[in-house]
């Protein structure tokens, strides 16, 4: 007998500073039926002030704590390998699944990343039609497959 559905809404936080690659995202989810809400930040920066409610993020009615966070690496003033060793130092953060989500493909990259913590490292693919199929298999892994701490509870 399945679960039931969690009934608060799936909110994806994703960091890049492309603002074309962040708008095809948002379409694929909408493309795949998801039911993702999906929340961008531009950088690094942005980000965490993003997970700490800070600044124009306080409001958590509007910038909920994510489910899980898709991040770039390559980004200004702050990018994705220092917030994810942030985000991993962090006993109020760590839980947060991260995904690499970016266009490198060194392998120093994806050795970091993991080293640092990170749930999964993801070439984005260069099809739009791949990107939907992907962002169909995120959301049916992270969200109906596996069982995800509740952002909302805090705590070490």
């Amino acid at each position: 007998m399945p679960l039931p559905k969690d009934p608060r809404p799936i909110i994806v936080l994703m960091a890049d500073d492309d603002e074309d690659d962040r708008l095809l995202a948002k379409d694929a989810f909408e493309e795949c039926g998801s039911g993702i809400h999906l929340h961008c930040v531009e950088d690094g920066q942005e980000l965490m002030d993003y997970l700490h409610g800070r600044d124009r993020f306080a409001d958590r009615s509007v910038y909920p704590l994510p489910g899980l966070i898709l991040l770039d690496l390559n980004m200004p003033r702050k990018d994705g390998r220092e917030a994810l060793s942030e985000i991993k130092a962090d006993p109020l953060l760590r839980r947060v699944p991260v995904i690499v989500f970016t266009t490198s493909k060194a392998e120093e990259d994806v050795m970091r990343s993991y080293d640092l913590g990170v749930s999964s490292f993801i070439t984005k693919p260069l099809a739009y039609e791949s990107l939907v199929r992907l962002m169909e298999t995120l959301s049916s892994y992270w969200f109906e497959a596996v069982r995800l701490p509740d952002p909302e509870r805090t705590g070490a």
